[in-house]
């Protein structure tokens, strides 16, 4: 069951776990470096990582270790920052955006730029000819409370930060602006005429702070796919007793076994089987499916999907963390949660990074008053270098894209658990399949259907009849399949005796009625009658069927042939579309299946597979994957493999990306990198176009971070830039960044656009 607040705060966190922070007063890639310092000193964590965008430390500790939540906490408030411990599916950021007058609230900035506008007035006023001054006292009556009491967080975080031993955006902004005050306060001490620079300290921090607003908002609708899928939890429940009375009570005191009764138009509480009732059920914000899909008795039903037109009595099956819901929000908040490979290297530039800014400032200083003699000027060129150098959006370049691009990724159904896949996937060269279960709909059916009429006392119903009445009580998937085409066609079968399996021929019956009552009857494989006078006449007949890759069975009646039936697995309808559309990508497709050639070869050539691998056994095909990642000139081969069943979950370990449909086992959905929440085949295809979307994503933030910085910082040393436009360059920066990575919220997979 969920953690209470008050549980989560107070736990302890046990051998080979995780564990989950909530970090305030981040604002740059060096804030994430010194918490995550501040957390691997700790005894017994093995990893840590700090997500920038979501504000979030997940800890992982060692064998045989044990750490309370409360020294992870301390730790971090050591290093300069806050810590609480994470509340299941609950996010600070919701209630950062909604405070108006806290650190990163709306009412700050319209605060500071209401007392800021008016020291920029007279610059303003200029470009018209309009000459206006404002008495220094008044200056100073405006700009001390931005400097010192909104700007105040400032001075605090970045004391924080020098007292740990390192830097970030916070002492760079306060040393910053406090450097182009104390110089105004000085100047106008001494000559009250002289021009002050009050304007640049106040316009500075009040773009900070817009940009620190625009920051929370931006990233707060890139965790807007989590926020989706928390709402679709109904908070109470209808549940029967053992005397079918209602009983209401909260969703998340549900157990299994319990029976739930669900009205039309409400949510599903539970994942469950249906024991009563039929019903359409829209199940689009789980799968992104848009059609309503038709529930029976029987049926599955998933917690959280809408229940259309019909009452429902659902038998609970998975509960609380357990549900397919749940374990869909917890896969998308590691992903989000994760860092890119290429994380790393914008962590170690980050890391030398302020130190860097501090030195190229002070010889920016130092050089401009050596040069031009004007101590003034020289301050403010070096208070320009530091304020555009802060490196916000360096540190939220990467997890911005991963969390927009994830987040849309699952609105359609595509779980990307891994973020080091979005580095992959626009490199992949092969994509291996398994056949059944995924390039198939992996179960049996009765495909074609021969009659012989050797008797005239058997009509063809009466022919599909005994052959269903031959698979009776049968669990094989072959009998089923007989017995789903007769329930289709409306056809009974027909009951019979002395039933008995026949080892290496078919299963036979007697007939318990009518003119052939006592009439022995079978079903069995074309080799069993390979020494019948029929035999050479019969293979002519299923040639065809054979050449489709179908399984042949015959109905034979005192060894002469009744009807022939051949039964295979359909290919799913849009195999051949996908195949088409990863050609499309460059991408070689390849098909791995244990059947036999003949079949294995039909269906591969039918969706023009490109290579085609017949008769490979479990345990070979991680072989196969292997010798796909090598080519001839041995060059590496970045390649992915699709699966849904127990026997692919080692090769998807292996290959470079796992994809596993969310049809098949829970194996191969743990294995994989990726899971597909239906069997949808368009999601392969869709899984790689939102991959390589995120990836140019990561690529485009960050250049345009570096282009900043990189760019700024000589102007600014040069005098080109004034504080105030510096100020204003750094907050741009940040909010392009995420802006850019936000236009991901628009994609769609290319094979719901035709």
């Amino acid at each position: 069951m969920p953690l209470t607040a008050e549980e989560s705060l107070n736990d302890v966190t046990n051998a080979s776990s995780f564990c989950t922070l909530d970090i305030q007063g981040m604002t740059c890639a060096s804030c994430v470096i010194r918490v995550e310092n501040a957390l691997k000193k700790i005894p017994g964590v093995e990893a840590a990582t700090v997500n920038l965008a979501t504000e979030q430390a997940k800890i992982r500790f060692q064998e045989s270790a044990t750490a309370s939540s409360q020294v992870l906490i301390e730790a971090v408030k050591k290093a300069g920052y806050e810590a609480t411990k994470t509340i299941p599916h609950h996010s600070h950021l919701r209630d950062q955006q909604n405070n108006f007058w806290g650190s990163e609230g709306l009412g700050r900035v319209i605060f500071s730029f209401s007392l800021s506008l008016p020291l920029v007035l007279p610059m303003l006023l200029m470009l018209f000819g309009i000459h206006l001054e404002i008495p220094a006292q008044i200056q100073l009556s405006l700009a001390a409370p931005v400097q010192l009491i909104l700007g105040w967080r400032f001075y605090r975080n970045g004391f924080k930060a020098l007292i740990a031993g390192s830097g970030n955006m916070d002492l760079l902004v306060a040393l910053g602006t406090s450097s182009a005050f104390l110089l105004s306060v000085y100047l106008m001490l001494q000559d009250q005429n002289h021009e002050l620079y009050f304007e640049s300290s106040a316009v500075v921090i009040s773009m900070v702070l817009l940009g620190k607003w625009l920051e929370l908002n931006a990233k707060f609708k890139t965790s807007a796919a989590i926020r989706a899928l928390q709402k679709l939890w109904p908070e109470n429940a209808h549940v029967l007793n053992i005397n079918d009375e209602v009983r209401h009570i909260p969703s998340i005191e549900l157990l299994p076994g319990d029976r739930v009764k669900v009205f039309p138009g409400e949510r599903i509480p539970v994942d469950g089987v249906i024991l009563n009732g039929i019903s359409h059920i829209d199940e689009s914000l789980m799968t992104g499916e848009s059609n309503l899909v038709f529930k029976n008795v029987g049926s599955l039903v998933i917690g959280g999907s809408m229940n259309g037109d019909g009452l429902l009595i659902i038998q609970a099956q998975a509960i609380g963390e357990e549900s397919t819901l749940a374990k869909m929000i917890q896969l998308v908040e590691d992903a989000q949660t994760q860092k890119a490979p290429i994380q790393k290297l914008v962590d170690q530039i980050s890391a030398v990074f302020v130190p860097t800014v501090f030195v190229i400032a002070l010889l920016t200083a130092l050089l401009n008053w050596y040069f031009f003699g004007s101590v003034s000027e020289a301050i403010l060129r070096a208070v320009a270098v530091m304020v555009i150098a802060c490196p916000c959006a360096l540190g939220l370049a990467t997890p911005a894209a991963i969390m927009a691009g994830t987040g849309v990724a699952a609105r359609f159904g595509i779980l990307i658990k891994d973020s080091q896949v979005l580095e992959i996937a626009h490199r992949l060269n092969i994509i291996a399949f398994d056949k059944t279960g995924t390039l198939t709909k992996g179960q049996p059916e009765l495909l074609k259907t021969i009659f012989l009429h050797h008797d005239q006392h058997l009509t063809n119903n009466d022919l599909l009849e005994l052959a269903g009445g031959l698979q009776l009580g049968s669990e094989h998937p072959i009998a089923k399949a007989f017995l789903n085409y007769l329930a289709i066609s409306n056809i009974q079968a027909r009951a019979l005796k002395n039933m008995k399996a026949l080892p290496g021929i078919g299963i036979e019956g007697e007939m318990t009625d009518g003119p052939l009552q006592g009439i022995i009857i079978r079903l069995q494989s074309l080799q069993s009658l390979a020494l019948e006078p029929c035999f050479n006449d019969l293979q002519s007949q299923v040639a065809p069927m054979m050449g489709e890759g179908l399984t042949i069975s015959i109905l034979t009646m005192k060894s002469i042939p009744m009807a022939i039936f051949g039964l295979g697995d359909e290919i799913k309808p849009e195999s051949k579309a996908v195949i088409s559309r990863l050609r499309a990508m460059g991408i070689t497709t390849v098909m791995l299946s244990g059947d036999n050639k003949m079949s294995a070869e039909s269906i591969g050539k039918s969706i023009n597979i490109d290579q085609i691998y017949a008769q490979v056994l479990p345990i070979d095909k991680v072989a196969h994957i292997q010798q796909l990642q090598l080519d001839k000139n041995h060059q590496r081969v970045w390649v992915a493999m699709v699966g849904d069943g127990v026997n692919d979950a080692p090769s998807l370990v292996v290959a470079d990306v796992g994809i596993a449909m969310g049809t098949g086992t829970e194996v191969a959905m743990q294995a994989a990198s990726i899971t597909l929440m239906r069997g949808d085949l368009n999601l392969v295809s869709g899984a790689i176009e939102i991959s390589k979307k995120t990836w140019n994503k990561i690529r485009q933030n960050l250049f345009w971070a570096f282009f900043f910085n990189v760019f700024g910082i000589p102007l600014a040393a040069l005098g080109f830039l004034s504080p105030m436009v510096a100020g204003s360059a750094m907050a741009l920066s940040s909010f392009f960044v995420l802006s850019n990575a936000l236009l991901l919220s628009r994609w769609k997979p290319s094979a719901q656009k035709n």
